[in-house]
């Protein structure tokens, strides 16, 4: 099955000036379940993707290969537009060009790639370096250069601000857009007045990252707006909300008890949302042989 295309309702959005929430996805089931959700977009979390896929940390090991396939299922999965992880564009410059066709394939509406050093680390973890900033512009060029659709929007992300300082981080941030990045992403901000700094900066949408229990403060979506971010992504939450709710599950049953202590989503209802009425349509018109033409093929 081929996609389209990037949706085109992304770039529309942000054109008009919208705000885009986007929680973080990283299975069919998350996928599936935030896109029945009021979100106006998903983001696939390579953090959570690389734990759900591999069982291992967002720490550079996974490949293009591991993540483009889980993107392209996500994608197909689901009506709203999908920005999807793609770390530092998995090698050099041929690498971003490869990744960029790749995931436009896939059907992304935003691709978001990082100037760290490889292999990388998740953003709100220790460790971090990056590259010179004139090695990601390069970058940030192929990328836009690579798309073949300008509904395509390049997503550069610096994680300068926590080994080099802010002042770093948002000149990076400025020589990205002028390279062609079309929003913004500085990463792991660390008050609320370095948001407001961030947020008024540029001229292009800037996007915030929402970690539940990382470096940057978790504000209510009309604060953020305020500080003047276009785009929150909420790359944890639902892992966090999962993980928690399923051990409790299973210490439970383990325990012998019948029902587990926090609210479990409705059978049926998770029946349909993956989409068994129209299996069971399909078998009712073309697997239920009525009586009398069995007879008759007797």
């Amino acid at each position: 099955m081929s996609n389209p295309g990037p949706n085109p309702e992304l770039r529309r959005r942000l054109a008009e000036g919208g705000f885009v929430s986007a929680p973080g996805v990283f299975d069919m089931i998350s996928a599936k379940i935030a896109d029945a959700g009021p979100a106006e977009a998903l983001y696939v979390t390579g953090y959570g993707t690389v734990a759900s896929h591999l069982g291992l940390p967002d720490a550079g090991i996974a490949t293009y290969t591991d993540m483009v396939g889980r993107v392209e299922r996500i994608v197909q999965g689901v009506s709203k537009p999908v920005i999807a992880d793609a770390d530092t564009g998995y090698g050099g410059l041929l690498n971003v060009h490869h990744t960029v066709r790749g995931y436009e394939r896939a059907g992304v509406s935003g691709i978001q790639i990082e100037d760290q050093e490889f292999p990388k680390k998740c953003g709100h973890t220790p460790g971090r370096r990056v590259v010179p900033a004139e090695d990601m512009v390069r970058k940030i060029r192929v990328a836009s250069d690579a798309r073949s659709s300008a509904d395509l929007l390049i997503v550069a992300r610096t994680d300068a601000r926590t080994s080099l300082g802010l002042d770093e981080a948002l000149r990076r941030g400025e020589a990205y857009a002028r390279a062609g990045a079309d929003v913004l992403f500085i990463e792991s901000p660390e008050t609320e007045e370095e948001m407001a700094r961030i947020g008024s900066a540029f001229d292009v949408p800037v996007l915030v990252n929402i970690v539940h229990g990382g470096r940057t403060p978790v504000l209510d979506r009309d604060r953020l707006r305020q500080l003047g971010f276009a785009i929150a992504i909420y790359p944890t939450v639902g892992f966090l909300a999962a993980a928690h709710a399923m051990r409790e599950a299973y210490a439970a049953v383990a325990a012998g008890k019948a029902e587990p202590p926090v609210p479990l989503y409705p059978f049926t209802d998770f029946t349909v949302l993956m989409g068994f009425p129209e299996v069971w349509a399909f078998d009712k018109r073309y697997a239920e042989i009525p009586s009398e033409e069995a007879g008759d093929a007797r």
